[in-house]
């Protein structure tokens, strides 16, 4: 959720779809903790139907890098590969794949 919403706003229906699997209520109720945490902050609209949105405040802009070297830590030292001479933190990173593509749900879930 952090590293979907370090790319810029996104409203609710996009997160879930991001998230795939998350119900509903569970995406609700971490979106809620988080923006009472202030690490994100929920914007809503005077439109019809309401818009909702949610962006990383300051506090949760500074949580992506370590988000970031924590991925490249599991692809590093976590992957099927563990049991092989363990590559750079750069050549991990270097290797992920794209961020578009299907997320770890355990990373997607933060």
């Amino acid at each position: 959720m952090i590293r979907d919403l370090a790319e810029g706003r996104s409203r609710f229906c996009e997160l879930e779809r991001s998230l795939q699997g998350i119900s509903p209520r569970t995406l609700s109720l971490r979106l809620r903790a988080l923006e009472e945490e202030g690490i994100v902050e929920r914007q809503t609209f005077p439109e019809v139907p309401p818009r909702v949105e949610y962006a990383l405040t300051v506090k949760g802009r500074a949580l992506v890098p370590l988000i970031e070297d924590m991925r490249a830590y599991g692809l590093q030292w976590l992957g099927a590969d563990c049991a092989e001479e363990p590559v750079s933190a750069e050549e991990a990173v270097a290797g992920e794949p794209d961020r578009d593509a299907e997320r770890e749900p355990a990373i997607a879930a933060v």
